[in-house]
């Protein structure tokens, strides 16, 4: 097929995720999705083949790559149709993030899905923010099935009040104040920006005809195909190990070992996680989709830039952990902060065995933690609110240069919450955000800074952390130093980095979060 042709398919077509993203972010109420970017828009083939997706969030996009499939093929879909799910279990992350997916139908038949995926800060868990230190799925909140949301273009007003916590009965008697409330507007920007998706790929398909787009479809994989293989081949056949730990899992153990084997040969990638330890009590489990989206997102990085984001640039790369194990929890274990922090270790720990292939291109470990700050009161009027945020951290050195200081790193890519935005939603004032210099480890070439981000509580609240890197530090490479580990304090007293607590006005909550390894003597 035409190089132009193909490459001017695959613009137009990310170009539609990313036109649903501007659409979501413009509509939604939260700032988690407003003002931080915690969301992703993706397209899928008829299959649950991932066709395109918006430089947006990688555990998100990762994960629904590995598990549309399955997913779409729970329920029976017609045009107007709109289906959520949020279950880790049935190819979610973690309750929080609630997927939202719309099939496009083009001359009666069904062509394409394109699905959006968003973080709510309440999701009905046992603690405000809905990122608690739980011990079961069941206490992380609303669990979602595959369920319809919308029915030939309806609301299911009955599933809308339930994902958004109003009383039974609220969307029939008043679907405006319903769809008007701050949860339930953030499920209808997620509604909105899935149709634009649908009348932006329906009309795209319709330029191409049916046939054409599935043939330019399968071009575009087989090309990501062949330039991954390629990528990929410059590998070092062979096989190259790594361990790497969390901290604990808020429950009592730890340090948690996760360790891979990656198998280079002609056939592709192979990821092992056997040695890997069992699932835990706490909430750093995650399911293989999970695993998948950390494995994925690294090979990504080594491939050329031009490389499609679609199914066929996964091909070559296949991965697998034992039933049960940390990576592959059993249900209903609990998994809030697999999704955030067993994700970014997973990269850590295939760096560090890549890098015995190819020194000079592997960074050494980033931050490490996501640093997950959620909070949030429930007043004797009903009055509520739940925030939710992640802070960077330094990112790792490599033989290009320092690593960048107080960044998001790997597996997540949203933004800080502005300080005006912050101040003005909720009763919080922010007392420093600033630099943590000299966190970042020594060498040649010096790993990234942390950061120092001080809040004060102007009325009680419950204060959830989930962080690590707090007991083991970010390693450094070829002779250079480890990053310095984080460290959480509330007034001047040293936390756990996994930890629910209440604070009363005036409370000073501080997290300092580590900086990056340094490369080279």
């Amino acid at each position: 097929m035409n190089p132009v042709e193909l490459g001017l398919f695959s613009s137009r077509i990310e170009s539609i995720c990313d036109e649903m993203g501007a659409a979501l972010r413009r509509a939604a109420f939260s700032p988690n999705i407003r003002d931080r970017l915690d969301f992703s828009c993706a397209i899928f083939d008829s299959a649950g083949e991932l066709t395109a997706q918006a430089a947006h969030i990688p555990v998100h996009l990762g994960s629904m790559a590995y598990a549309m499939g399955s997913i779409i093929g729970a329920v029976t879909w017609a045009p107007g149709d709109m289906v959520v799910v949020n279950d880790p279990y049935k190819g979610g992350t973690h309750l929080p993030d609630v997927t939202v997916i719309a099939p496009v139908f083009v001359a009666g038949g069904l062509v394409a899905f394109v699905a959006n995926r968003a973080h709510h800060a309440n999701i009905g868990a046992t603690a405000p923010g809905s990122m608690p230190v739980s011990r079961s799925l069941h206490e992380e909140g609303v669990v979602i099935e595959p369920t319809h949301l919308l029915r030939a273009g309806q609301w299911q007003y009955g599933v809308l009040e339930r994902l958004a916590g109003f009383p039974a009965g609220t969307g029939a008697q008043n679907p405006q104040l319903l769809l008007a409330g701050p949860a339930a507007g953030d499920f209808a920007a997620q509604v909105s920006a899935n149709r634009v998706g649908v009348e932006r790929l329906r009309d795209r398909i319709s330029q191409y005809g049916i046939a054409q787009y599935r043939a330019l479809v399968a071009n575009l994989n087989d090309y990501a195909c062949r330039l991954a293989r390629a990528s990929l081949q410059e590998i070092p056949a062979g096989e190259y190990g790594f361990t790497d730990f969390l901290d604990d899992d808020g429950a009592g153990t730890g340090p948690i070992a996760i360790t891979a084997q990656v198998i280079v040969d002609a056939e592709g990638i192979l990821v092992d996680f056997t040695g890997t330890a069992d699932q835990v009590p706490g909430n750093v489990n995650c399911p293989l989709s999970v695993a998948a989206a950390a494995v994925f997102y690294v090979f990504r990085c080594l491939m050329p830039e031009q490389t499609p984001a679609c199914a066929g640039a996964f091909r070559p790369i296949r991965l697998q952990a034992p039933e049960g194990s940390l990576l592959n929890a059993r249900f209903p274990a609990a998994v809030a902060a697999g999704n955030v922090e067993t994700s970014t270790r997973v990269v850590d720990v295939l760096l560090g065995a890549l890098a015995r292939a190819m020194p000079d291109r592997i960074p050494a470990a980033s931050h490490g933690s996501m640093n997950n700050l959620a909070m949030g009161a429930l007043h004797a009027d009903g009055r509520r609110w739940d925030y939710y945020e992640t802070i960077g951290g330094g990112m790792g050195a490599s033989a290009r240069g320092d690593g960048l200081s107080a960044v998001q790193t790997h597996m997540t890519n949203t933004l800080n919450t502005p300080v005006e935005s912050l101040e003005s939603h909720y009763p919080l004032r922010v007392r420093r955000y600033q630099i943590r210099r000299g966190s970042g480890g020594n060498g040649k070439h010096r790993g990234g800074d942390g950061i120092v981000r001080e809040i004060e509580f102007l009325e009680p609240a419950t204060v959830s952390l989930l962080t690590d890197r707090r007991t083991l530090q970010p390693w450094g490479l070829q002779g250079g130093g480890s990053g310095a580990s984080g460290r959480n304090r509330l007034n001047d007293v040293l936390l756990p980095g996994k930890i629910t607590f209440e604070v009363k006005p005036q409370d000073l909550l501080t997290v300092e979060t580590p900086g990056g390894g340094g490369w080279g003597k």
